[in-house]
């Protein structure tokens, strides 16, 4: 039954939420001066860029993590996912990879598959929430990616994951 309700109340809520971005214009893919825009996202204070590395901001957490086997982003990160989407409408110049992850079960291809689904459903939520999708690239890295490599249930959750890095961290 949770299975069926969490996607339901996220839907309900990205398409809630959709609609905020207004008309945006900018410079080329490689101009990468502009951007420096105030953040209104709830949670995030400070404006531009330096917003991305302040430990006390929202925007410089950038994992989703995801329960195993799944590749629906559960409620405690849609926080987290907003801030970021408010930061790309507002900064039409920054680009972003996310980068889907798993942990070590199951087979190469599998988890190269949920690696991507994990990214796309990221790509997809940023994207409703108000970033252009030609901002976002998503990529699957599989379990090639691991933050933690013991093999106990708290490792593989750091690893069940997406990441998001903005242009130059990748």
């Amino acid at each position: 039954m949770k299975k069926l309700i969490l996607p339901a109340l996220l839907s309900a809520l990205l398409v809630a939420c959709g609609g905020k971005a207004g008309p945006q214009t900018g410079a080329g893919v490689d101009d990468r001066s502009a951007g420096v825009a105030t953040v209104t996202a709830p949670g995030v204070s400070g404006t531009g860029i330096a917003a991305l590395t302040d430990p006390n901001n929202i925007l410089s957490r950038r994992s989703v993590y995801f329960d195993f086997d799944q590749f629906v982003i559960k409620q405690e990160f849609i926080p987290l996912v907003e801030a970021h989407a408010t930061f790309l409408s507002q900064n039409p110049d920054m680009r972003m990879m996310v980068q889907g992850n798993t942990d070590e079960r199951g087979s190469r291809e599998y988890n190269l598959a949920l690696g991507q689904k994990r990214a796309e459903a990221l790509k997809q939520a940023l994207v409703r929430l108000g970033a252009r999708a030609n901002q976002i690239e998503s990529v699957s890295l599989g379990e090639e990616k691991p933050r933690c490599t013991e093999r106990t249930e708290s490792c593989f959750a750091e690893n069940r994951r997406s990441d998001m890095l903005y242009a130059g961290e990748f």
